[in-house]
């Protein structure tokens, strides 16, 4: 039997708080293992055992605490722990900003349930999930970087070496750079540089847009099956 799914609760209104541990607690394979109302005390928690796997963002934290803010903390320090944004806030100014910060996820607050937990499942397995309409804006995102960079000839993938292709494959899998390290057999600094290599190859601006990218143009051809 496998260890369940260690979450984070992390919302400043009580209520949202208590019905999501009600029913996440009550789902099996999944653990709530603290609650957070503000940025700072996430990111604290974050260090504290039982260190959990999947952290259930909400954006408005109140006291001019900033999830977004959050989110990129604890993708910073904690690269291994996964973020699933959870909010009201359906604008590009804010679902960009908090995909650029690192979050693994975004869903709107009438997600249903049953979807939630899923979503949470499906995020501890490194997977990217995104609302439709969060995927659409991505995508929207990336192409006017990309039309703006096309003047300037973007690089087509095949310029890209055989390794850089090989950590697009699993960034577009949504693997930390600790994790890409781990599979390929190579530290964290080398990954972070082969990133930064095809980002500037393929006019890229960040992950996610890397990643949309990846998916697109059906470059991900591997699966990291390994817990």
């Amino acid at each position: 039997m496998s260890d369940p799914i260690r979450v984070l609760l992390v919302d400043d209104h009580e209520l949202v708080r208590q019905g999501l541990r009600a029913f996440l607690s009550a789902q099996e394979g999944i653990e709530i293992v603290g609650e957070s109302t503000n940025a700072d005390a996430a990111v604290a928690r974050c260090a504290v055992f039982p260190i959990p796997n999947v952290v259930l963002m909400d954006l408005a934290l109140g006291d001019e605490s900033d999830g977004i803010t959050a989110t990129q903390c604890i993708r910073e320090r904690f690269p291994d722990i996964r973020v699933l944004v959870v909010s009201s806030f359906e604008d590009e100014a804010h679902i960009i900003p908090a995909m650029r910060a690192g979050a693994n996820g975004y869903l709107f607050k009438d997600v249903r349930p049953a979807e939630l937990a899923e979503a949470i499942r499906r995020t501890a397995r490194g997977e990217n999930v995104l609302h439709p309409r969060v995927a659409s804006i991505v995508v929207r995102s990336l192409q006017e970087g990309r039309e703006k960079a096309a003047s300037a000839k973007n690089h087509p993938f095949t310029d890209l070496t055989e390794r850089e292709r090989e950590v697009l494959e699993y960034l577009a899998q949504g693997f930390a750079n600790a994790r890409i390290a781990e599979s390929l057999f190579l530290s964290e600094k080398t990954v972070k540089w082969y990133v930064s290599s095809l980002l500037s190859k393929l006019g890229l601006e960040d992950r996610t847009q890397a990643a949309v990218y990846a998916w697109r143009e059906g470059l991900v051809t591997k699966k990291d099956t390994r817990d």
